[in-house]
């Protein structure tokens, strides 16, 4: 079945803001909630707006203000739990009453066709997915529903088309992909953005109705959360940059693009290798003023930060180590190099002896070392850092356990570590290349690691060639 933008939570702001007397009367049977408050959404917030206390009619909100036709939330009692979503139009008057979770099918509305308009169609995509999931649990065919739908939506579109509610769900459509595309994964991202500026008229008329949307916070994060969930940050960055540019000069847009993406690639440990989308993000956008609603401070900061986290990316060169191994003697031969060692990789390990998952993840790195030192293949060094202040517990930690690849630790260091390798916290993997550039900055899990190094050595030599 076609799938269809839901909106059960939606906000829009036209500029038509003007006080007004409104009366939106509420009756959710059986709640009993003393008070509710309407609310906007922005991204994955909702910021409340006005209150109203329990009444013998039900919640009702009246007075002078100056509401902005769009759609609004109405909010229980915790400040944060949406009942239902409301449109405010034209009229700014609204009777509204159902079972005690004001679920579509069960409400009654007096005062405005636009949201008898917004809850049929709710109630009746609702209806069809349980019949959608009954029909498979019975192993009997959707396709019926699906054309019945396909149908529905069509007409709803055309009888809605100059309707708020329908006009944003044509803005947030997914792109449609023909039938004679072969790569429609491929399409479909690069096309997924169509929609939404088709409809860029719209937006520019009422640029608050979907910046307070959450179905433009939806939006993004199914495209670069769901779509690019697995992908390079080479392909994340292509993309951003693509949106970026069909954004253009939209300040407040390009605002709500970048603050919804900053922030989660910010030391990302979700993929190998995101924090680099960071790292363009700060250097590309909000270091050579593109972000005008930055204060100097928050962009002294971004600078200050790209500093530290851009020399730990993958790609960049690792900076060498100096440090004392497990004698603690300050001598020469005591001072054991991160780079001088003899395999073509090395392993930068920061580990903890009191974290467990820290004494669990070196426990199998000791069997795969020993394994790989005793057939004669040992591709890695191993260079461990004992992360913690109690020398003497690391120490013999150490020797207790029989850890026999280069072990460092204490107070006598070349450089401060956690600032080079961005650690902050164990156990933390670094692995540098024989250039001694780092090629991974995250913590792998053991039984990944010599696959990871086949294809990593699969990639090179491809890219060699070319």
């Amino acid at each position: 079945m076609k799938r269809t933008l839901i909106i059960l939570t939606l906000t829009l702001y036209c500029c038509t803001a003007f006080a007004q007397q409104y009366s939106f009367l509420f009756h959710p049977q059986g709640l009993e909630d003393t008070v509710l408050y309407i609310g906007r959404h922005y991204r994955d917030e909702v910021q409340l707006l006005d209150s109203t206390a329990r009444g013998r009619k039900g919640y009702h909100f009246q007075g002078r203000r100056p509401w902005e036709r769009g759609v609004y939330a109405l909010v229980r009692q915790d400040r944060k739990t949406v009942l239902t979503d409301f449109l405010v139009d034209d009229s700014r008057t609204l009777t509204l009453s159902g079972d005690a979770k004001l679920s579509a099918a069960s409400l009654r509305v007096k005062g405005s066709k636009a949201n008898r308009l917004m809850y049929d169609y709710i109630a009746t995509e609702d209806a069809a997915r349980r019949e959608a999931d009954s029909l498979r649990k019975a192993g009997a065919s959707t396709d019926a529903l699906a054309e019945r739908m396909t149908a529905f939506e069509e007409k709803a579109r055309r009888d809605g088309q100059h309707n708020l509610y329908m006009q944003l769900i044509n803005l947030c459509e997914p792109a449609e992909v023909p039938d004679s595309i072969e790569d429609k994964a491929r399409y479909f991202r690069l096309h997924y953005w169509d929609p939404f500026f088709d409809s860029i008229a719209f937006y520019r008329s009422n640029p608050s109705a979907v910046l307070y949307s959450p179905q433009l916070f939806s939006k993004l994060n199914v495209f670069f959360y769901g779509m690019l969930y697995r992908a390079d940050a080479d392909t994340i960055v292509l993309e951003l940059d693509r949106l970026m540019a069909r954004i253009g000069d939209d300040t407040a847009l390009a605002r709500y693009v970048i603050q919804f993406i900053e922030p989660r690639y910010y030391r990302s440990t979700r993929n190998i290798g995101w924090d680099a989308v960071w790292c363009h993000i700060a250097r590309e956008y909000i270091l050579k003023g593109r972000c005008p609603w930055m204060r100097e401070s928050e962009i002294y900061l971004t600078k200050q930060n790209l500093a530290r986290i851009g020399q730990s990316i993958i790609g960049a060169h690792g900076q060498e180590l100096w440090m004392l191994d497990t004698t603690q003697i300050d001598a020469p031969e005591h001072w054991q190099s991160s780079h001088r060692q003899p395999t073509r990789y090395v392993i930068l390990w920061f580990w903890d002896p009191d974290c467990h998952h820290c004494q669990e993840q070196s426990e199998e790195l000791k069997v795969l070392y020993d394994s790989l030192t005793a057939i004669g293949n040992k591709r890695f060094e191993i260079y461990a850092v004992g992360y913690d202040s109690d020398v003497e517990k690391w120490k013999r930690y150490v020797k207790e356990h029989d850890f026999r690849w280069v072990n460092v630790g204490g107070t006598h260091v070349n450089i401060d570590y956690q600032e080079a390798y961005n650690v902050h916290g164990a156990p933390t993997m670094i692995i540098l290349n024989e250039r001694r550039d780092i090629i991974m900055n995250k913590v792998l899990p053991v039984k990944s690691l010599m696959a990871f190094l086949d294809n990593y050595e699969k990639l090179s030599a491809r890219t060699a060639k070319h």
